[in-house]
């Protein structure tokens, strides 16, 4: 199942607070950006970020759930009707992200 583009609108929504909020469509789902970095996706209409210590923290009954079939697992947001609480978990998340790596000149 994909997911919609409507729920996407919703999470982009509750991130709008935050400067530099992009995202990428990929194989009927969406790659999440903050600051460039990679935090999460939207997959099956659900918002999963990575479960960098942070997030952990800031969400310790977080459940782990995969993606897709073969992935590593990643935190299920569930709060995502809390505006402050997902751009709390964003920005804390933020520096422990992995910098993007270069692109390769072709």
């Amino acid at each position: 199942m994909a997911s919609s583009k409507g729920y996407l609108d919703f999470i982009l929504e509750q991130l709008s607070e935050l400067d530099g909020i992009t995202y990428r469509a990929m194989m009927g789902e969406f790659i999440l950006y903050y600051r460039g970095k990679i935090v999460g996706g939207i997959y099956d209409d659900r918002l999963l970020v990575k479960p960098t210590k942070a997030a952990v923290r800031y969400m310790p009954t977080a459940s782990y759930e995969s993606p897709y079939e073969g992935a590593k697992e990643m935190l299920l947001v569930d709060e995502v009707d809390n505006k402050a609480f997902l751009t709390g978990l964003f920005d804390a998340m933020v520096e422990e992200l992995p910098e993007p790596k270069p692109k390769k000149k072709s």
